[in-house]
């Protein structure tokens, strides 16, 4: 496996230590993305994938979520394979990440 899975309160950790590099991206649907996100997320999906690949920095730490958690692997282990180093799926995704918040 070329990437970690982490928890809701580890991922928050992580960016609490690296707030000026730590790279959040979202691979939920547009609506999802439009009604409520993880504060500085990007929106990752086909169209702005390539972009994003040349622009991002390979070595900061890259955070991947979905809806439970599960899509985000595949999605961290592919970005994982095209060069990131540091790259971090969190389990249960953005429900869990709501429960933290305290969102409904």
């Amino acid at each position: 496996m070329n990437f970690t899975r982490i928890s809701v309160e580890e991922a928050v950790e992580l960016i609490r230590n690296n707030p000026e590099t730590a790279q959040i991206v979202d691979i939920r649907d547009d609506q999802s993305f439009e009604t409520k996100h993880i504060d500085s997320a990007v929106h990752l999906h086909n169209s702005n994938l390539p972009e994003f690949l040349d622009q991002a920095d390979l070595e900061a730490p890259l955070l991947v979520y979905c809806y439970h958690g599960h899509m985000s692997q595949s999605a961290a282990a592919f970005l994982a394979e095209h060069g990131f180093k540091q790259v971090f799926s969190i389990d249960g995704g953005f429900e869990a990440w709501k429960l933290r918040d305290g969102q409904d």
